[in-house]
């Protein structure tokens, strides 16, 4: 049977302006049976039309913060670093991919980039923004290979139906300082983190779209929840 090939999208070190990617993200792909495709930033939208033709699936990767005006805020002052290169690219990418009906996964700045290109918005800065009893560190000060803290997968849900129903908690790593805020039209929550941190998202009328705010990347060599994100989402784009 043929691998499918994978699209994935690079970081972008703006003070250099180069691309870069962990090769966790590739490792991944390749030992769930796929073939990683890196997308570069600089492209047309006839150019994305040709790639996203050429390969079988989208990952969306982590990476620096989304520019607020794509989510119609204005900046806060503890916002990160962001490429406009980058998040033009990516979100005139995602409404391609969906055009075509490719299996699309997205991590960490991934699950951000899908809900704010498909109309939601994200908290800046959660230590400022967000507010909760619980003292959850979603930006851990361990190893990434190292689980942090527990999401909630909600019953009935892509989440749920790709780890087992009899799951009803995962163990996840956590490095990030934004999150989504209000959920896009389309898309609907799949697990939460115990503090309510929306952690996972899926879109029920699309064949196959998944947004996850960890990193199973690092824990599919030794978590088997995080390879089974990975192995399904291949398997879709077979």
């Amino acid at each position: 049977m043929k691998k499918p090939v994978i699209g994935v999208t690079a970081s972008h070190d703006t003070e250099h302006d180069k691309l870069f990617i962990n090769s966790v993200y590739l490792r991944a792909i390749r030992s769930a049976g796929g073939i990683p495709m890196i997308f570069p930033l600089e492209v047309t939208e006839d150019d994305l039309r040709d790639l996203v033709a050429s390969t079988d699936g989208v990952l969306f990767t982590g990476g620096d913060d989304i520019h607020p005006f794509f989510y119609g805020e204005e900046t806060n002052a503890k916002c990160g670093n962001v490429s406009q290169p980058r998040d033009s690219m990516e979100m005139a990418l995602v409404p391609i991919v969906m055009e075509f009906g490719k299996p699309i996964f997205g991590i960490c700045r991934g699950i951000q980039v899908l809900n704010t290109a498909m109309g939601g918005t994200l908290y800046q800065d959660i230590p400022s923004q967000f507010q909760s009893e619980l003292s959850i560190a979603h930006r851990q000060p361990f190893a990434y290979k190292v689980p942090s803290h527990t999401v909630d997968v909600t019953p009935g849900t892509l989440l749920s139906r790709i780890l087992g129903e009899e799951n009803a908690s995962i163990a996840v790593n956590s490095m990030h300082h934004q999150a989504i805020k209000d959920v896009a039209p389309g898309l609907e929550v799949c697990g939460c983190a115990p503090d309510k941190m929306i952690e996972a998202v899926y879109a029920p009328d699309y064949p196959f779209l998944l947004g996850v705010q960890w990193h199973p990347e690092h824990l599919t060599a030794s978590q088997p929840d995080a390879a089974k994100l990975f192995a399904a989402f291949v398997d879709a784009c077979r």
